[in-house]
């Protein structure tokens, strides 16, 4: 929940920062009351096909109300309260179905270890795709034109469905990585049920991820952008390199801060921060724009990484749907255990052994519960969700409620993604 762990426990800069933007919507509550209806969304499916998916029509995406909550201890401050995953919720469903039918192979063991995590009831949260389209929304701005040139409702509607294909394309990817990751970290579960490589074995889950990717690609292509293709591209030659550094790391590069960056960002934040830069510039966004864009999606995905190797430790497997201190028992160092080490300098002859004897995870265990590794690795995650708020505030000024609704809907997802326990 938005600030669920209280005012009283933030850093200063991050009290400052969202006090400012608490009070600046309690003098200019948003214009939506009990009375004041929102609008819904309309589709109607046509026959023409556009890209990846077929053509809808529009009207406005949100479905949702408001909710008000009061927060920060006895000093009451209301505030409009979002679910960014509601507002697009319609088309998340119309994703879903197109994914599915995207995914349908020839090949009648490939086609269902392909689907595998599109059925329903295993798509997982969809969170990608719901930062993407709350993303082209945010984005929906005019751009310098010509005098009286207006834009068509066909040219919007495309434009539209083309921003849909990168949310596909990317939700394609990020399965395809899942699918090799698995296999090459001999996993047992995800999402809460068994492994595609435990159910069907290693190597019909890799050809899953190869034809995911191939998918992708064709997709991609059909957008007929190369700078787009170009960053998709580079993508997945992101998502290789970050795992052959997490494989081929030295005793010296396990231990670095800067390397494990760099590396999560390979891994986690360049599928999203490249995807959301793509969203800009289908939308013909200047480049600063683009790179706001980029910056949300960059500090996002490194936050939503950082959290998640807190969890490692702190969560249980039922919550996160896959074994918890999976990491350590793989040998591979993450934040909290980096911020331990740099307490306890003995900590670090410890993981150069190689964390392969169970007493020596047991002992860099003791030293993280005696350390601040845990919190330091939020407080960094913060500071990373801080970032992407502020990319999203530095996007150029828009009086549309929709536009205005999106964006609030972004920062939400910074606070969700820092406060998240599974």
């Amino acid at each position: 929940m938005l600030f669920s762990r209280g005012f009283s426990r933030l850093p200063k800069a991050t009290f400052n920062r969202c006090s400012k933007w608490l009070l600046s919507h309690h003098r200019h509550p948003h214009p939506q009351d009990h009375h004041h209806r929102p609008r819904h969304f309309v589709l109607s499916p046509t026959h023409r096909v556009l890209g990846c998916r077929e053509t809808y029509s529009w009207g406005s995406p949100f479905l949702s109300g408001v909710r008000h909550q009061i927060h920060q201890e006895s000093s009451s401050l209301a505030e409009e309260q979002l679910d960014p995953f509601s507002l697009v919720a319609d088309e998340l469903s119309l994703l879903a179905d197109r994914l599915r039918s995207m995914v349908v192979a020839e090949v009648p063991k490939l086609a269902s270890a392909a689907e595998y995590f599109f059925k329903m009831g295993v798509e997982g949260k969809r969170f990608r795709p719901t930062v993407l389209l709350l993303m082209a929304t945010a984005l929906n701005v005019p751009l310098p034109r010509p005098a009286l040139a207006e834009v068509p409702e066909t040219l919007s509607t495309e434009l539209r469905t083309r921003q849909q294909c990168i949310a596909e394309i990317t939700e394609m990817i990020h399965v395809a990585s899942l699918l090799h990751d698995d296999v090459l970290d001999d996993a047992e579960t995800r999402r809460g049920i068994g492994s595609l490589n435990i159910m069907m074995g290693n190597k019909v889950a890799v050809l899953a991820g190869d034809f995911l990717l191939s998918r992708a690609c064709v997709a991609l292509a059909s957008l007929k952008n190369t700078e787009v293709v170009s960053l998709l591209a580079t993508v997945v030659e992101h998502l290789v390199t970050g795992e052959t550094m997490q494989m081929t790391s030295t005793s010296e590069q396990r231990v670095s801060m800067e390397y494990y960056l760099q590396k999560t960002y390979y891994k986690t934040a360049s599928l999203i921060s490249n995807s959301c830069k793509a969203i800009a510039l289908l939308a013909g966004q200047t480049a600063e724009v683009s790179m706001l864009a980029f910056e949300y999606g960059k500090n996002l995905g490194l936050a939503f990484q950082l959290i998640d190797d807190v969890l490692d430790f702190t969560g249980t497997s039922a919550s996160l749907g896959k074994g918890s201190l999976s990491d350590i028992r793989q040998g591979i160092i993450t934040a909290p255990i980096l911020f331990a080490i740099e307490e306890f300098p003995q900590l670090n002859a410890v993981v150069k052994r190689g964390l392969d004897n169970p007493a020596d995870i047991d002992l860099a265990l003791d030293y993280l519960g005696k350390s601040r590794g845990i919190q330091r690795t939020r407080e960094l995650a913060m500071k990373h969700a801080n970032l992407a708020a502020e990319a999203i505030d530095s996007l150029p000024e828009s009086g549309d409620e929709d536009v205005l609704r999106s964006r609030r809907a972004l920062i939400d997802l910074t606070h969700r993604v820092i406060t998240r326990t599974k």
